[in-house]
C-alpha cells in the first residue's frame, strides 16, 4: 500500500503505532517547551512519593537542571548512559516541598526492565517544532518523535512513495544534525533514527554532530530467517512496536567507548542475543546437558558485540550467577576485554583475570553487580579444578554450585581439545554457548566432532551470503597468481613419472612415452586433485610438487615482485594496509628480509609466536625476531624486546586497526604499518576496516580460508568495494579449497561471494555509458553540456551514474586507469577478451559535473520536499576544478592561435570551436553562460586579453562582474552597507557560520527600513506592517547570501511582454543582428539590458533572454537555435547565414 502524499502516510502510520503500544497522550505540533513540560509531568507521576517529589511538581528551574545535564553530556554516546542509568539527581528548589527544599533528590527516569508496565509511558509527538539556537537558520519540523517516559528517543522521518527512503536519511544526517537540532536540547536524547517511505525502512544510531555519518551503518530490519522487512505496516508491528522499541533503547543500543560512537544492533544480532537469553531463562540448572547451542554469524558481522549483549542480558536478568566469556589466546583475551569494556555501562561491569588465582576469587565472589561478567582465557579456566588447586577445594566447590554460563568466542578453534573437556568436567551443571563465523561440520570435523556435537543446536544463522546480500560485510576479489607456468610444472611431473631426464628421452621409449603423455594431458590429469563421490581421491599435478618448490628464493622473489607491482593500486597509495600469510616462521622471516630489501620505503613488520617450534630452529627464529623488533624501532621509534613481545603484538594490532593512540590527526601515513607478515596469528578474530588486501602464500582449507579472507571484509566506504585476495602457493589446489569453503559457509545460498572481474566491470561501464549517452541525446542535449529538462530523465541519469561509479570504483582497484583505453584481459579458461573503453576521463568529468548540479545548493526557508534523486553525496565532494581548468585552457590556446593566424579556413575554425564548446560541458550551467559571452567578446575584439591568464580566469571575472552588479543592486534596494555584504559573500558561507563574529547581525543592522518596505510593497503588491519589514529583509538577505547571489531579485517597474511592443528595442536588435559577423542570443540579451534595462526595470535577465530568444528564432527562421549560436540576418534578403 503506497502513499503519494506524505501527510496520508503519516496519518496511517500514527494510527498503526497507537495499536502497537504507543497509546499514551498524543502530542500534536509541540514546541520544545511543551515537550519539556510533558517530560516534567511524567517524571512527577513516576516520582511523586514522599521520599522523592513529595507530591509537589517539578519547577522550571528543576527541569532546567535536567536539561543542563543533557547539554553537559551532549553526545548520544554519553546520553545513552544517562537514559539507561535508571535515575538522575536534582536539587529541589520548589518551596512547596519543605521536606526536600535545597536537598538532592533522585528521580527514576527510565528502567530498561520495566517494559510496558506501570511506570513506562509511550507517546507519539507529531511534527514537533525544532527550535534553532540561531535565528538565521530555517525553521524545521520533524515528522514523528517517539517518546518513552517523556524522553524523545526515536525520531522517525517519513517520505512518500515517490521519494527514496535514503532522502530521509540525508535529511537527518546532512541537514538536521549539522544544524544542531539534536544537540543542546531535549532532542539530544534521541538515540535511534528511523528513515522510511511506505516501501522501505532504514534505521541507525544517532551519530552526533561531531562524527561524520557512514551510510554503511544504516540498516534494514529483517525477520529471524534474515528475510528483509520493509513494508511500513510490518515495520510498525515488528520493529517499532512495544516491547521491542523499548528494548532497542534499553538493551540493544551500545555506547562504544573505543570508537566513540553510539551503535545499535542489527536484526540478526538481536535475534541471536535474545535467543540465548531465552534459553538461559528456561534452563534447568540441575541437569548436566551443558549444551546451550551455538550462533553462526559470519566473520565481520559483529559477533563480539552480539556475544557481549547476550552476556549482558543474562547478567542483568539475574538468570545466572556468573557469565564467563572464554577466549583461546592471551592477546585475543586482551582484545576481547577491551572491546567488552568499551561496550559496557562502566568499566567495572566487565572483570579481567590477570591469573588463575584472581579468576577463582572473582568466580567465588557473591557481589552480583561487580563480578558477574568475567572475561578470561580458556587456558586459565581449564586450570580451575581441585587437581590444579587442591588448597582451594572449598572455593571451587562453592563456584561449581553457582549458576554459570560460558560463552565461547571463535568456538571453531580451541573447543576440540582437552581444555574444554576439563572445564566441562569441573562445571557439570553449567551451560555452554558458542559463537563462530565458521562452524565445524561433518566435512571438516575435528577429532570426530563438529560444532553441533559440542554445543548443541544452532540458535541463529547469519552466513557470509547473508552478510554480503545485506551489505554488512564485503565480498572478495580473489586472484590466482601462479609463480610457475602450468606447462613447466606438468612437464616436470610427467618426466619424473616417466622416469626420463628429457622430453626426447621420454618420447623415444613407448612405455615412457605413454606415461609422459598421460601426465601432459590436462583432460587426464588436472592441476588440482579431486575427491570422488565415493570418497576416493584422484591426484592432480600439484599433488606431486614438493614443498621445496615453493620454499625457495625464486618463488619468494616472484611473490614480492607481484606485491611490488600492484602495491600502489591495491593499497590506494598506502591508504589501506595488507597482510601476507606465510606457510612457516622461517618463510615469514625470509619474506621480511626480502621485502625490506626490495621495497625499502614500505613500512613492514612480522608477527609470529617465538615459543612455537614450527619448522625452523629456535636460534634462527630468535635471530629473525630480534631483527623484526629492531626494524620496528627503526620505522616507528618504539622499542620492544623478547620479554615485551606481547606489548609489541598489541601495538601492531592497534596500529593496523587505527585505535587509540593511533586514531588521531597525528597518526599520519609515516606512522602506519603498510604490510604485516604473519603465519597463523591475526588471521582469525582480528578486526580492522583498514585492511583491504590479503596475500596468501600457504595452503588452507575450509574454516581457515573464510577466517583469513574475512580479515579484508570489514565495511569502509566507496574506496573499498571488496577485499582483495592474491594467492600463490599450489594455486589450483587453493582454488579448489576456496570453492569448497565458500560452498560450505554460504549456507547453501546461491550467491556469488566474489567480486565481478575487471572484464565484467569494464563492459558494464561501456554499457551504462551508452545508455547515459542515449538519454542525453534523446533529451536534445549535445556533449552533455547541460542536464535534461524532464525530471524522469534526470532521475534515470542519477541511477545510471550511481551504477557506473560502483563499477568504476571496483575497476580502479582491479587495475583500470583513464590513461589506458584498450584492455586485453585473460579469462578464467585461458582465452583473452578485448575491451575498448567508450568513455574517456574528460567525458566522465562532464557527467560528474552534471551529477553534482543535481545536489540542491544553499538553504531556503524550508517546507519544500527535495527532488527525488538518490544522490550519492561522496560523488558530489569530488573536486576536479584544476584539472578541468587545464583541459579548457589547452583548447582555448589552440583557439587563440587560430584567430591570430588570420587565414584559417572555415572548416578549421569550426573544428576548433567545436572542441572548445565541447569542453564547456566541464563548466557549470552559470559558467557556460558567461563563457559564451566572453568568447563572443574575444571574436568581436571587445575582450582585453592578458598574458598568463587562463580561460577560466576570464569566465570567473565575467561572473564576478555580474555578481557585483547584482550585489550592488541588493545593497541599493535595502540601503545596507555594501562593503559588509561583499566581505560576507567573499568567504565560504554556510548556515552554521553565517553569523560568525556577529557579521550578519552587523549587516542587517544597516537595513534602511523605508527602502526595504518600499521594495517589498512594490514587488508583492500589498502593504507591509512596519514590524514585519526587518525580519522579512533579514530572510531575503540570508537566502541571497547562502545562494551565493544565484537567485532572481524581484523587479518593480515597467515590463516588456513582446519585443515588438517597443520599436526602439526592435530597431536596436535588428541593427546588431546585421553588424559584424553576426551575434548570439546571449550577447544580444546583454546589449539590450545595457541599453533598455533601466527603462524596463521589472524585467529579470531570464525575462530578457526569453524575449530575445523568441524574436531571433522568428526573424532568422532558425527554430533549432541554441543560445550560443552565432546568426546573421540580412534585412533586405531576409535570410540566414
Amino acid at each position: 500500500m503506497g502513499f503519494d502524499k506524505e501527510q496520508d502516510f503519516e496519518d496511517a502510520l500514527i494510527k498503526l503505532l497507537k495499536e502497537n503500544g504507543w497509546s499514551g497522550k498524543m502530542l500534536n505540533y509541540p514546541t520544545e517547551e511543551q515537550l519539556v513540560q510533558n517530560w516534567a509531568d511524567i517524571l512527577f507521576n513516576n516520582n511523586k512519593g514522599i521520599d522523592r517529589l513529595n507530591g509537589q511538581p517539578l519547577t522550571k528551574g528543576e527541569m532546567q537542571q535536567l536539561l543542563d545535564k543533557v547539554k553537559e553530556l551532549r553526545t548520544p554516546l554519553a546520553l545513552n548512559g544517562f537514559i539507561n542509568g535508571k535515575s538522575v539527581t536534582i536539587t529541589r528548589d520548589n518551596p512547596a516541598d519543605k521536606l526536600h527544599l535545597g536537598k538532592d533528590v533522585s528521580l527514576t527516569i527510565y528502567n530498561r526492565l520495566e517494559i510496558a508496565s506501570g511506570k513506562s509511558f509511550y507517546q507519539i509527538a507529531r511534527q514537533p517544532k525544532f527550535e534553532h539556537h540561531s535565528s538565521i537558520l530555517p525553521k524545521r519540523r520533524g515528522d514523528l518523535v517517539l517518546l518513552i517516559n517523556g524522553m524523545p528517543v526515536i525520531h522517525v522521518e517519513l517520505k512518500s512513495s515517490k521519494v527514496p527512503a535514503m532522502h530521509a536519511v540525508n535529511q537527518i544526517t546532512e541537514k538536521y544534525i549539522p544544524e544542531g537540532i539534536f544537540t543542546d536540547s531535549i532532542f539530544s536524547l534521541v538515540q535511534i533514527f528511523v528513515a522510511m517511505n511506505p516501501e522501505e525502512m532504514m534505521y541507525f544510531a544517532n551519530p552526533g554532530i561531531d562524527v561524520k555519518f557512514n551510510k554503511a551503518f544504516c540498516f534494514h530490519w529483517a525477520d529471524a530467517n534474515n528475510n528483509p522487512i520493509n513494508d511500513w505496516q510490518q515495520i510498525a508491528s515488528t520493529f517499532l512496536y512495544i516491547p521491542l522499541a523499548h528494548m532497542l533503547i534499553g538493551f540493544y543500543t551500545v555506547a562504544d567507548q573505543a570508537d566513540g560512537v553510539l551503535k545499535v544492533l542489527r536484526s540478526y544480532q538481536y535475534y541471536a542475543a535474545s535467543r540465548i537469553s531465552s534459553v538461559v531463562a528456561k534452563w534447568d540448572w540441575k541437569n548436566t546437558e551443558q549444551k546451550g547451542g551455538y550462533v553462526w554469524h559470519t566473520t565481520g558481522s559483529g559477533k563480539t558485540m552480539t556475544s557481549f549483549k547476550s552476556a549482558q542480558l543474562i547478567a542483568q536478568s539475574g538468570d545466572a550467577d556468573k557469565v564467563v566469556f572464554l577466549v583461546d589466546r592471551i592477546e585475543l583475551g586482551t582484545q576481547s576485554l577491551d572491546e567488552y569494556r568499551s561496550f559496557a555501562d562502566s568499566v567495572d561491569d566487565v572483570q579481567a583475570t590477570e591469573n588463575t588465582d584472581i579468576l577463582i576469587a572473582k568466580l567465588r565472589d557473591d557481589d552480583s553487580k561487580k563480578n558477574r561478567l568475567i572475561v578470561t582465557s580458556i587456558q586459565k579456566m581449564s586450570k580451575v579444578n581441585e587437581k590444579e588447586y587442591p588448597k582451594k577445594k572449598a572455593d571451587i566447590e562453592k563456584i561449581v554450585a553457582k549458576r554459570v554460563v560460558f560463552i565461547i568466542d571463535e568456538c571453531h578453534r580451541s573447543t576440540f581439545g582437552d581444555m574444554l573437556i576439563d572445564i566441562k568436567r569441573t562445571f557439570p551443571h553449567a551451560v555452554f554457548f558458542g559463537f563462530t563465523g565458521t562452524p565445524i561440520n561433518d566435512e571438516n570435523q575435528k577429532k570426530s566432532n563438529t560444532t553441533q556435537t559440542i554445543f548443541g543446536e544452532r540458535l541463529h544463522t547469519y552466513s557470509i551470503a547473508n552478510g554480503i546480500i545485506d551489505k554488512n560485510v564485503l565480498g572478495f576479489d580473489p586472484y590466482m597468481c601462479p609463480t610457475y607456468k602450468d606447462k613447466a610444472l606438468r612437464r616436470c611431473v610427467a618426466l619424473e613419472k616417466a622416469k626420463a631426464q628429457t622430453e626426447e628421452e621420454a618420447l623415444a621409449d613407448e612405455t615412457k612415452k605413454k606415461v609422459y603423455q598421460y601426465y601432459m594431458n590436462p583432460s587426464k590429469v588436472a592441476m588440482a586433485g579431486k575427491t570422488q563421490p565415493d570418497g576416493s581421491y584422484i591426484k592432480g599435478i600439484e599433488d606431486f610438487i614438493p614443498m621445496s618448490q615453493y620454499n625457495c628464493d625464486k618463488h619468494h622473489l616472484s611473490v614480492v615482485k607481484d606485491i611490488k607491482e600492484n602495491w600502489v593500486t591495491l593499497s590506494l597509495n598506502n591508504k589501506f594496509h595488507a597482510l601476507l600469510a606465510t606457510e612457516s616462521i622461517p618463510e615469514a622471516i625470509a619474506y621480511y628480509r626480502l621485502l625490506r630489501k626490495e621495497m625499502p620505503t614500505l613500512k613492514v613488520t612480522a608477527l609470529f609466536d617465538p615459543n612455537i617450534d614450527n619448522t625452523g630452529g629456535q636460534q634462527f627464529k630468535e635471530e629473525g625476531l630480534i631483527e623484526v623488533l629492531k626494524g620496528y624501532k627503526e620505522q616507528f621509534g618504539k622499542e620492544y624486546t623478547m620479554s615485551t613481545h606481547a606489548s609489541f603484538k598489541k601495538d601492531v594490532a592497534l596500529r593496523l586497526a587505527h585505535k587509540k593512540p593511533y586514531n588521531g590527526k597525528d597518526f599520519t601515513a609515516g606512522k602506519q604499518i603498510n604490510l604485516l607478515i604473519v603465519v597463523n596469528q591475526m588471521l582469525t578474530g582480528f578486526d580492522s576496516k583498514w585492511i583491504n588486501t590479503l596475500y596468501v602464500d600457504k595452503v588452507m582449507e575450509y574454516e581457515n580460508i573464510i577466517q583469513a579472507f574475512s580479515r579484508t571484509n570489514r565495511l569502509f566506504g566507496p574506496d573499498k568495494p571488496f577485499g582483495v585476495i592474491r594467492y600463490y602457493r599450489y594455486p589450483y589446489t587453493m582454488k579448489r579449497n576456496i570453492d569448497k569453503a565458500v560452498a560450505m559457509y554460504s549456507d547453501n545460498k546461491p550467491l556469488k561471494l566474489f567480486a565481478d572481474p575487471l572484464t565484467h566491470n569494464l563492459q558494464q561501464m561501456n554499457c551504462i555509458f551508452t545508455e547515459i549517452e542515449y538519454l542525453f541525446v534523446h533529451a536534445g542535449v549535445n556533449n552533455f553540456e547541460k542536464l535534461p529538462e524532464i525530471e524522469a530523465e534526470r532521475n534515470r541519469f542519477v541511477k545510471l551514474f550511481n551504477q557506473f561509479n560502483k563499477h568504476l570504483e571496483a575497476a580502479r582497484i582491479q587495475g583500470f586507469t583513464w590513461e589506458k583505453s584498450h584492455y586485453q584481459l585473460k579469462q578464467p579458461h585461458g582465452s583473452y577478451v578485448d575491451v575498448d573503453m567508450l568513455i574517456d576521463e574528460e567525458t566522465y568529468k562532464m557527467l560528474l559535473k552534471r551529477y553534482q548540479e543535481l545536489l540542491p545548493s544553499g538553504t531556503g526557508s524550508g517546507g519544500v520536499e527535495e527532488p527525488p534523486y538518490d544522490i550519492e553525496t561522496y560523488l558530489t565532494e569530488i573536486d576536479t576544478g584544476q584539472i578541468d581548468a587545464d583541459y579548457i585552457n589547452e583548447r582555448f590556446e589552440v583557439y587563440l592561435k587560430l584567430i591570430h593566424k588570420g587565414n584559417a579556413s572555415e572548416e578549421e575554425r569550426q573544428k576548433v570551436m567545436q572542441e572548445l564548446h565541447k569542453s564547456f560541458a566541464l563548466l557549470s550551467q552559470e559558467e557556460q553562460k558567461f563563457a559564451n559571452i566572453f568568447l563572443h567578446d574575444v571574436e568581436s575584439g571587445d575582450a582585453v586579453l592578458n598574458k598568463g591568464k587562463g580561460f577560466h580566469d576570464y569566465v570567473v571575472e565575467y561572473m564576478n562582474r555580474a555578481k557585483n552588479t547584482k550585489l550592488h543592486q541588493v545593497a541599493e534596494l535595502f540601503g545596507i552597507n555594501e562593503q559588509l555584504l561583499k566581505e560576507i559573500m567573499s568567504s565560504a558561507v554556510t548556515p552554521d557560520n553565517l553569523n560568525s563574529y556577529n557579521r550578519f547581525s552587523k549587516l542587517t543592522s544597516t537595513i534602511d527600513k523605508e527602502k526595504a518596505k518600499l521594495f517589498f510593497e512594490r514587488t508583492e503588491g500589498v502593504k507591509l506592517l512596519p514590524f514585519r519589514v526587518k525580519p522579512k529583509a533579514e530572510l531575503f538577505l540570508q537566502d541571497f547570501i547562502l545562494s551565493n547571489g544565484n537567485m532572481d531579485i524581484p523587479e518593480f517597474g515597467r515590463k516588456l511582454t513582446d519585443i515588438n511592443d517597443d520599436i526602439n528595442v526592435v530597431e536596436f536588435a535588428d541593427t546588431l543582428m546585421t553588424m559584424h559577423n553576426g551575434i548570439s542570443v546571449l550577447l544580444l540579451e546583454k546589449e539590450c539590458i545595457e541599453r533598455f534595462g533601466e527603462k524596463y526595470s521589472a524585467m529579470s535577465m531570464s525575462d530578457w533572454f526569453k524575449l530575445i530568444f523568441s524574436y531571433m528564432k522568428d526573424k532568422t527562421h532558425k527554430y533549432d537555435l541554441k543560445q550560443d549560436d552565432i546568426v546573421y540576418w540580412n534585412v533586405a534578403e531576409d535570410r540566414t547565414k
